[in-house]
């Protein structure tokens, strides 16, 4: 349908997306570094913008390496830690895309709860204690992909306390840190780690845009120098425009402006999607997320998502089924993207989706 709304997507809708700024970035790039933008560059990234980010982070440049997006920066991980068979921890539910990478390798995978205060470490502690010994935890801490859940301070300390009993790395996979638009900001487990147990990533897609493809990873110098080496013989470099640009960006205070508008954006959006799915679908259980692109919605046992998706699509509604997240389950849930859909488009949305609900 012409007129499809789209709740699928994890991406920002082009109103909030400063092209202005971006236009301007580009050109300032060009102008200050026409050498360093034009050429191949190194496997780290961009120097400027791996500087700027081990600067906001708080550790040396050794520890950043800059990617194609965030996704390429755990295909990075997943090569060096994950190997056939290597016993893995992920939170259920969890990104499609971790689960598919994962899978990729074809790491054991061990999925783990999550509840209102992200993944449950005493069950993941039980496995533990009953012998699973993975080699790696990968968790989305803020306003998490699909669940919209954070992780609580304690089950942070918590599971560094774990990593450090049962030497894993925790893969901390953190896009949406700055999309806080409720509630105090929470130290990240990178910051609370003393023991290197923490390779942490993060990207510009969610606070800027996506087509930039610019994420990160920062973690211990040796573990990144040994996944500097796998970029070199994969690309030799990223894409150096992309990554001048991210960093004028950034350094002109743009990103700044970005941040405020995409948070404001979101926050009227998730409170009007959760009003429209209270006036339209009553039986439906959601928490309303503190941040963050996405809201889980589960629905009685009676609503079978697989005809539910199809249903909503011949009235002009995407949704993901909640299948698409998790190894088993999920045939009674949906997320809902709240980033790509205007407010104007919202109570609409949810009608039709209402409509093919309860078609079914």
């Amino acid at each position: 349908m012409a007129d499809t709304i789209s709740f699928a997507r994890g991406a920002p809708s082009l109103d909030i997306v400063d092209v202005e700024g971006l236009k301007q970035a580009a050109v300032r790039a060009f102008d200050s570094d026409p050498g360093g933008l034009t050429a191949y560059g190194t496997s780290v990234g961009y120097l400027p913008l791996r500087k700027w980010i081990a600067d906001k982070h708080g550790v040396a440049p050794e520890q950043v390496l800059v990617t194609n997006g965030s996704l390429q920066a755990d295909a990075f991980l997943f090569d060096l830690l994950v190997k056939p068979d290597s016993d893995v921890v992920v939170e259920r539910p969890t990104y499609d895309r971790t689960l598919l990478g994962l899978r990729n390798r074809h790491g054991k995978l061990h999925p783990v709860t999550v509840d209102d205060d992200g993944i449950d470490v005493e069950e993941l502690a039980g496995l533990l204690a009953g012998g699973l010994r993975p080699v790696l935890a990968h968790i989305i801490p803020n306003f998490q992909n699909p669940a919209g859940v954070t992780l609580s301070v304690s089950r942070r300390e918590r599971l560094l306390e774990l990593a450090r009993e049962y030497d894993f790395t925790i893969f901390e996979d953190d896009p949406y840190l700055d999309i806080r638009f409720a509630g105090d900001p929470l130290p990240t487990m990178r910051e609370l780690d003393r023991d290197d147990r923490v390779v942490y990533a993060s990207s510009f897609t969610k606070t800027v845009c996506p087509g930039l493809r610019v994420g990160y990873l920062v973690g211990p110098a040796a573990t990144i120098a040994k996944i500097a080496k796998a970029a070199t013989n994969t690309y030799i470099s990223p894409s150096m425009v992309a990554q001048g640009i991210v960093y004028q960006f950034a350094t002109s205070g743009a990103i700044d402006a970005s941040i405020k508008t995409v948070r404001a954006a979101l926050s009227e959006r998730v409170n009007l999607l959760a009003d429209a799915l209270r006036k339209y679908l009553p039986e439906a259980r959601f928490t309303v997320p503190d941040g963050g692109y996405f809201l889980w919605v589960e629905f009685p046992d009676s609503v079978d998502v697989s005809k539910v998706a199809p249903a909503a699509a011949e009235r002009g509604v995407a949704v993901v089924k909640g299948s698409d997240f998790l190894l088993e389950g999920g045939e009674h849930a949906l997320r809902l993207a709240y980033s790509a859909v205007t407010s104007d488009q919202i109570d609409e949305g949810v009608r039709r989706l209402a409509e093919a609900v309860h078609a079914g």
